[in-house]
């Protein structure tokens, strides 16, 4: 049994040793801190919350269990003045019921199980279980992961089930909570490709459009599908994302300070008039829909937006089989093969398929810009913004070795894609690009600068981090 407060005392000396004390004995306040010193000191912080939610997550199961139902009023919560476990937790430590709900789940899917013979057993999650214990994922991480794969137990036979278990505790590690969702809709894709068509028409049942006035202002409230919100998406974003770059033209190069931060922030304004409002991104995405509306009313031809396209990407085997599952570039969850075959029967989205014959990928010199091709090979990848994980449509190709400089060649194995923002993020801090590999297949590996991690040790990028092998 894992002791579920191993490595707690060790975690907070950790945090104690980071946050650096002052030679009068006080503890520096944070904006006293280096750059390093506060990454380092939010790093074992972060360490720390995940050994306390591993342990509280094991009082919580327990606090559940001595609060069942058939005990009624002599259960713990009862006796206490709650009307159920996640109350008690919820009132005791501040957060939802939801919250507490969830961390219960957890602790019962991770302690140790008493059979009805009296024996002992592993827990119903054993590889969560070691990997929240030993602090390297957090309770919300190991919640996403056993809800997920309590989903498709039953289609999937138990073997296949642990391994991937295994592989998702692995790959959750270093993770945001929303780049592991993208990871976990990808495996489910895998383990239960079957049941994506039945999700599909109880999504798309559920599809929705609310207009209604208040205040003045003209509420839209949708919600879509994901086949119904890929165009959707994709035209919105390339009216935006062109917008951004043309004001970066206008208003200066786009390597000077004021025109990064201006659209790192998502409030830029019209760069020949000082006292032009700024709009918020979430302005920005309301005029683009506007606009779209607006050429729908007055275009008399069906021309699309340019630089709106939606990219669906299936394997060659999947397709001609019939199952399995495919994606959409700028979306996390993966659709099914009929869904991939109406878009692409609709003539609003390009399939991509993987595995058969295409074009030359590889120019040399011949070329210095990226061809079409190339593009989508890249954005195959990378995912989008190799970096950041932006959607392809607002990303551009770059040369890792640049074209003029060091004679890079206009080839995958040099190129990567990138926005506008992480581009001047590598360039100008001193970030290095390797590429691991060939073709789509690649891996994108990012090594940071010495000054933001002394030991430089490199991070994987691109699509690589969200692909889900079984």
């Amino acid at each position: 049994m894992i002791d579920p407060l191993e490595g707690l005392a060790e975690a907070v000396e950790s945090v104690l040793t980071a946050w650096r004390v002052a030679p009068t004995g006080d503890r520096l306040p944070a904006d006293a801190l280096s750059d390093p010193e506060l990454v380092a000191l939010n790093r074992t912080i972060g360490a720390l919350r995940r050994r306390v939610e591993a342990a509280h997550a094991r009082v919580a199961s327990e606090i559940a269990r001595q609060s069942r139902p058939e005990r009624g009023a002599d259960g713990l919560a009862k006796k206490n003045g709650y009307r159920s476990p996640a109350l008690l937790i919820a009132a005791t430590t501040g957060t939802t019921i939801g919250d507490a709900s969830r961390l219960v789940a957890v602790g019962e899917a991770t302690a140790p199980r008493r059979l009805f013979s009296g024996a002992d057993a592993p827990a119903r999650h054993p590889h969560v279980a070691q990997s929240l214990a030993c602090g390297r994922i957090g309770m919300p991480a190991a919640s996403a992961i056993i809800a997920m794969l309590d989903r498709v137990t039953l289609r999937s036979d138990p073997g296949t089930i642990d391994a991937a278990e295994q592989t998702l505790c692995a790959q959750a590690e270093g993770l945001a909570l929303d780049q592991l969702g993208k990871v976990l809709a990808r495996a489910e894709a895998h383990l239960d490709p079957d049941g994506l068509e039945p999700q599909e028409h109880e999504l798309r049942g559920a599809r929705s459009l609310l207009i209604f006035e208040r205040s003045g202002m003209v509420h839209l409230n949708a919600k879509l599908d994901p086949e119904s919100a890929a165009p959707v998406k994709a035209a919105i974003e390339a009216i935006v994302t062109a917008e951004f770059r043309n004001e970066s033209a206008v208003g200066g190069t786009a390597g000077s300070g004021a025109s990064r931060g201006s659209a790192a922030s998502g409030v830029v304004g019209d760069p020949g008039d000082a006292d032009a409002p700024r709009r918020t991104l979430p302005q920005r995405q309301a005029d683009a829909l506007v606009l779209i509306a607006s050429h729908t009313l007055g275009c008399e031809s069906d021309r699309p937006i340019e630089g709106a396209t939606v990219i669906v990407r299936v394997s060659l085997a999947d397709l001609e089989a019939g199952s399995g599952s495919a994606t959409i570039d700028g979306l996390d969850r993966p659709v099914s093969i009929a869904a991939a075959r109406r878009m692409a029967a609709s003539g609003g989205a390009i399939p991509c398929v993987l595995g058969a014959d295409s074009e030359i990928l590889d120019w040399g010199r011949q070329r210095r810009l990226f061809t079409p091709a190339q593009k989508l090979a890249l954005a195959e990848r990378d995912g989008g913004c190799a970096m950041c994980g932006l959607p392809p449509g607002m990303t551009k190709a770059h040369h890792i070795r640049w074209w003029a400089k060091d004679a890079g060649p206009t080839d995958l194995s040099n190129g990567v894609l990138l926005c506008e923002t992480c581009h001047h993020r590598i360039h100008d801090n001193g970030w290095e690009i390797r590429i691991e590999g060939r073709g789509v297949g690649g891996r994108v590996w990012f090594i940071p600068p010495a000054h933001v991690d002394i030991e430089r040790m490199p991070r994987l990028g691109g699509n690589a981090r969200f692909a889900y092998v079984a």
